[in-house]
């Protein structure tokens, strides 16, 4: 399937399998990483506020294969309807009380770029290549194309620290209504 906006009526649905247990109520370790809008975010320094970080294993490249088997790792596939429900929900997410959102996964700078401008996105996406916040926090990981990319979760950051942890993520697509949902009561 090359339309990365389409997600197959078969995905396996992913289980919890505990591997995020542990991150509520952790404070947001200093980790720095390049952002797309040109700076670089420490994590760890946000400040007061609330922060929604929706960490995904990667968004698909028009013209690129996915690695071989994507569709068929419970919670791979879907990160691009996933970034773009974060996108057409951005101002709702704010309104409900998000001073900050962004997205994050394991691949570089150039290809986050890529996304942030092909998907006209109004937040930015910060690149994490070297799975500094993964190994920060023990983020939940698997394989894929040889490579090692981070599980699909949210964190929900109140003023440095993890208040609440979406996971596992599914469906990918309704998940930003998911998240304004859960932000709504805070109002």
């Amino acid at each position: 399937m090359s339309d990365y906006m389409q997600l197959p009526e078969d995905l396996p649905v992913p289980v919890d399998d505990g591997a995020a247990d542990h991150l509520p109520g952790t404070a947001m370790p200093s980790v720095a990483l390049e952002s797309t809008d040109g700076s670089v975010i420490d994590l760890g320094a946000l400040g007061p506020g609330l922060t929604v970080i929706y960490v995904y294993p990667m968004t698909g490249t028009p013209g690129v294969p996915l690695p071989e088997g994507w569709d068929e790792i419970p919670g791979a596939r879907g990160c691009t309807p996933e970034t773009c429900g974060f996108r057409d929900h951005y101002a709702d997410l704010r309104a409900t009380g998000a001073d900050r959102v962004f997205g994050l996964s394991t691949q570089d700078l150039a290809a986050q770029r890529e996304v942030v401008e092909r998907l006209r996105l109004p937040y930015p996406l910060l690149a994490d290549p070297e799975r500094k916040l993964g190994a920060a926090l023990g983020l939940p990981t698997f394989q894929a194309g040889g490579v090692t990319r981070y599980s699909r979760l949210t964190l929900i950051l109140v003023d440095d620290e993890i208040e609440h942890v979406f996971y596992p993520v599914f469906p990918p697509n309704a998940h930003a209504i998911e998240v304004l949902g859960w932000l709504s009561p805070r109002e």
